[in-house]
């Protein structure tokens, strides 16, 4: 069985490259769907703009296929809502944004 917990410990090793915060931290992951071996990831970006939009993604892909019981995953992008650092950030991403 797939634990989205698993993977959420694999997307937290995938940082953004431009600020170097797990994109866990970053708040860049809105929610994470399993249905028996598939994964569909919502996430977002930074800015519509952000240059390494398909690099990101494509960690992220990789990342939710390390966890055990995986065949597929999906990565949806999505600017709803727009990423706000004082919303979806973790505290230590806030902290690492010097958001206090």
């Amino acid at each position: 069985m797939v634990e989205e917990s698993e993977i959420k410990n694999y997307l937290a090793e995938v940082e953004d490259p431009e600020m170097n915060i797990s994109v866990m931290d970053l708040g860049l992951i809105y929610s994470i769907s399993i249905e028996e071996d598939h994964v569909e990831i919502d996430m977002t970006l930074t800015s519509p703009g952000c240059p390494v939009a398909p690099e990101l993604m494509a960690a992220v892909h990789r990342a939710a296929l390390k966890a055990n019981g995986v065949e597929s995953v999906h990565v949806n992008l999505t600017f709803t809502p727009l990423w706000d650092p004082r919303i979806h950030a973790t505290e230590d991403g806030k902290l690492d944004l010097g958001i206090f």
